[in-house]
């Protein structure tokens, strides 16, 4: 049986995916907004109609964030739908 290398994993799974550093901590960004996001639909039980007119976007776009289509949403796009729910979005910087 062919013993298999183990590495640690880092804080960010899209580095340990090989993406660069700079990418790989805007992408964390997009997932963690897209999933914060996503969980204030559900607590709020909102439709993805309601949350369309909520957050000034289209039905389909709604479909786009609860499905997880990270590709079709930038950083600042998601910054500009938490500030329409009315929240703010605080990066922590660390060296």
């Amino acid at each position: 049986m062919k013993k298999q290398k183990v590495i640690a994993a880092s804080n960010n799974v899209f580095t340990d995916l090989g993406f660069d550093a700079a990418e790989a901590s805007v992408l964390k960004m997009r997932s963690t907004l897209m999933n914060d996001l996503r969980l204030y639909i559900e607590k709020n039980e909102l439709t993805q109609a309601e949350a369309a007119k909520k957050l000034g976007i289209t039905q389909s776009r709604v479909s786009d964030l609860i499905r997880g289509k990270w590709e079709k949403f930038n950083l600042e796009m998601l910054i500009t739908l938490e500030a329409k729910l009315g929240r703010k979005v605080n990066l922590k910087l660390v060296a």
